[in-house]
């Protein structure tokens, strides 16, 4: 047995003693020195004696998280015995924050109910390793809502609600009662639905109007969860030319416009890497579409759309733009 495994399983013993069995660590995965004692490990830090909440406490740059903590109440939560992780901004984004949302920070905490809508937003109730971690994939803080986590240039980034990008400066810390992962930036949920995002969008007027004339406003706004592939401007000229109209008359043709909007949602929240390659999909309308390894959309026509921009975080669900009309079956 070499000696990285050995010290490896030497902190899964430690950490399922520490956490009552809760707390397992990811396998064997970074490399480093082996130097140390056993309850140490190569490429992860670990402080046998602190909880999360006593863990930021011991780190100067989250002092602001800390006293934000204690002014929504969630200390206890934080501190609490069982197995959490925390996402905890430093104090350089929380003064960005400030600067974003033009508040001081007295008036931010003074509003506690939002305070505390954003740090549970940071808050897993489960330990979540960044070896672990399963890239542009949703991953559900204990506030509701969700985010995603990629991986660039061996750095993690994350995605927040709002489809704001921080970086993870520090990873794995354990405590006694989870994993402290630090970031350059506050994530915030999500504050617009499907349908607004669409008309938030100037690339995709023409979506708007084809949403409107086929009835589906009132549908995107629902909770869904729902992914709306959302088609440009430029897919909707093409497409009436592919299938000889105006359109005018397509827009006109109600039951056309929405035989033909509903092949682009599909009832369930799906970020790209969430859908299995050539596995075929149901749609609203009933058609199957499937995503193939390249991420693009292949209708029941064998036409293939790309994703000119993916994965884009709403309320209630995910929106992708893409570059061609998905169709139904001739």
């Amino acid at each position: 047995m070499s000696h990285l495994l050995q010290r490896r399983r030497q902190l899964i013993t430690y950490g399922a003693a520490a956490l009552g069995g809760a707390l397992f660590l990811p396998g064997c995965g970074g490399g480093g020195s082996g130097g140390g004692s056993a309850n140490q490990t190569i490429g992860t830090q670990v402080d046998q004696r602190k909880n999360l909440m006593n863990l930021a406490e011991s780190k100067p740059e989250l002092s602001v998280f800390v006293e934000a903590v204690n002014a929504c109440g969630l200390r206890d939560k934080i501190s609490a015995s069982g197995t959490n992780t925390v996402f905890a901004p430093t104090n350089d984004a929380f003064n960005a924050l400030l600067g974003e949302m033009g508040k001081s920070k007295d008036q931010l905490f003074a509003d506690t109910a939002t305070l505390t809508v954003i740090l549970k937003f940071h808050i897993l109730a489960k330990a979540q390793f960044t070896e672990a971690i399963v890239e542009g994939h949703a991953i559900n803080p204990i506030g509701g809502g969700f985010f995603k986590i990629d991986k660039e240039n061996n750095v993690f980034k994350a995605t927040d609600g709002r489809n704001r990008v921080c970086t993870l400066v520090g990873t794995d810390i354990v405590a006694l009662n989870g994993v402290l992962h630090t970031l350059d930036r506050v994530m915030l949920p999500a504050n617009m639905d499907i349908l607004i995002t669409c008309q938030s969008t100037p690339e995709v007027s023409t979506c708007v109007r084809a949403i409107n004339a086929a009835g589906l406003s009132d549908t995107l706004e629902q909770p869904g969860p729902f992914t709306f592939f959302c088609p440009s401007d430029a897919a909707f000229a093409a497409v009436v030319v592919e299938l000889n109209l105006t359109l005018e008359a397509f827009l006109a043709d109600t039951a056309l416009c929405k035989r033909v909007m509903t092949c682009h949602m599909v009832p369930a929240r799906r970020f790209k890497k969430e859908f299995d390659t050539d596995a075929p999909v149901t749609t609203v309308q009933g058609s199957t579409i499937k995503i193939n390894a390249n991420f693009q959309v292949i209708d029941a026509r064998g036409r293939v759309c790309n994703l000119t921009r993916a994965d884009i975080i709403n309320i209630n669900g995910v929106v992708h733009i893409c570059d061609k009309v998905i169709l139904p079956a001739a």
